[in-house]
């Protein structure tokens, strides 16, 4: 069930109701129900997939805290990691794997292979799977103790505001939350509608109008030239924020309208100024995953100098493995680990050295727009043409010539007209450089200006029920 679709539209008025009528002690059950109803939309099949995850994980860190030793509680540990890995890489990645290993064959040997085609990756498999990961390492290193209630568990598992693209929460996070007695207060609906009402309007009106642009240049990268392409992947980039850290907004407000809060997800990546600002702000549920469960245990800062640098090097390359089954994935990793390493040398080499006039905005959006290309290109022959093509027929004379061809003058002005005003609010959330007294902005100011927003969606927003870019992940 899409948040951005007729049925979830119906579907959150009725939790919502019933959540609030019901008796404290038995809420949490409606929201598990409503957890795997929501789920079941994709897919019963998805459904037991989840399931069977939720009681493995379960039912191993039982034992992991009766373990008597230490080689016992690292057994179980394993025998968790394992199962869940196994069931990543049956859906997610043994056709790559496959694939990879035939188009090998067929180069050495010269012999006709057949290549398999994409197992249907269930959604949010990678999200779910890595929630529970973390509550079983958890676990064994003692930070938590183990959920008692395998139905509570569940509802750690699959909270549906966050079950599909997250945040990934951790369990002392969200468990006390769900079993937290809570009143309900008309004061907890509206900041709740505010950033449901922002996490739409990125979605529908930024994110899904410039796909409008996006798809029709990447699908026919041949017929343009490389100034249009790289233009496509600053709208692709700017489209990837919308998309996600809309569905991130969506998912907080829904979780407020039940007194859960979300952990914080976004915090305006586009106005970093270098790369290790950027992963410091982007995705910072997945970035704080990797860094708990790969970087640390992989000796993270407390090994030499240049095994260092190959940590996080490596940790880039498995996130972008992560991302996705391709390639084109795993050189977007490659991208990102080489330039944050180069950095961090750079830094140490010269730390009183500060960018100036915003350059340094201008290079992390450079690079966001030309690694992030690797993201939508549909394989790597596409992705080096691509390249390709920026370095060789960059021709800006050519870049408004095509892009006013792909829709009509409107539709284009309008989604340029759009990215201007998603940098203006984010820049003045970060810098409040427009000086409103703050009880008229409170009053008057704030209100209107979510209304205007609510009135937008219905007048520019896509009504199509586009699927959000990270449900393939």
């Amino acid at each position: 069930m899409l948040f951005n679709s007729l049925p979830f539209l119906v579907f959150l008025p009725i939790v919502f109701l019933f959540y609030w009528l019901l008796n404290d002690k038995y809420r949490w059950i409606l929201l598990l129900a409503a957890s795997y109803y929501f789920y079941s939309g994709w897919g019963l099949w998805y459904v037991l997939l989840l399931a069977s995850t939720t009681i493995i994980d379960y039912f191993i860190a039982l034992q992991i805290e009766k373990a008597g030793s230490k080689q016992r509680k690292k057994l179980f540990l394993i025998i968790s990691l394992s199962c869940n890995l196994l069931v990543l890489l049956g859906f997610k990645y043994f056709t790559f794997l496959f694939n990879s290993g035939a188009f090998l064959m067929q180069h050495f040997d010269n012999n006709e292979v057949h290549y398999l085609a994409q197992i249907v990756i269930p959604v949010g498999l990678s999200f779910y799977t890595f929630q529970s990961i973390a509550y079983t390492i958890d676990v064994y290193r003692g930070e938590v103790i183990p959920e008692k209630n395998i139905a509570r568990f569940a509802l750690f598992v699959s909270f549906f505001p966050q079950l599909v693209a997250g945040p990934v929460e951790r369990f002392n996070n969200l468990m006390p939350q769900l079993k937290k007695k809570t009143n309900f207060e008309f004061e907890m609906l509206l900041p709740a509608i505010r950033i449901a009402v922002w996490g739409f309007f990125k979605k529908m009106v930024i994110a899904d109008r410039l796909a409008e642009i996006v798809d029709p240049i990447f699908k026919n990268i041949h017929l343009y030239s490389g100034s249009t392409l790289l233009f496509a992947g600053f709208l692709f980039a700017v489209q990837v924020y919308c998309d996600f850290s809309g569905y991130t907004d969506i998912a907080t407000g829904v979780a407020k309208l039940f007194g859960i809060q979300l952990s914080l997800n976004w915090r305006r990546p586009l106005l970093s100024s270098s790369l290790i600002e950027f992963w410091k702000r982007n995705h910072i549920s997945i970035t704080s995953w990797f860094r708990n469960y790969l970087y640390i245990p992989l000796g993270g800062n407390k090994v030499s100098y240049g095994r260092w640098l190959f940590n996080i090097f490596l940790v880039f390359l498995i996130s972008g493995l992560w991302h996705g089954a391709s390639w084109t994935f795993v050189l977007w990793g490659a991208m990102h680990g080489v330039l944050y390493c180069i950095e961090l040398v750079f830094n140490k080499k010269f730390p009183n050295l500060k960018w100036r006039f915003g350059l340094g905005h201008v290079y992390l959006l450079l690079f966001h727009t030309v690694s992030i290309i690797a993201f939508r290109a549909a394989s790597s022959v596409d992705l080096f043409v691509i390249y390709h093509k920026i370095i060789s027929s960059f021709n800006i004379e050519l870049l408004g010539k095509e892009v006013f061809s792909l829709s009509d003058t409107f539709s284009i002005l309008f989604s340029l007209g759009m990215i201007l005003f998603l940098f203006m609010k984010e820049l003045q959330e970060e810098t409040s450089f427009i000086r409103i007294p703050t009880v008229r902005y409170s009053n008057y100011f704030r209100p209107a200006f979510y209304i205007c927003l609510f009135i937008g969606i219905f007048l520019f927003g896509n009504f199509n029920s586009n699927q959000f870019i990270y449900f393939r992940f």
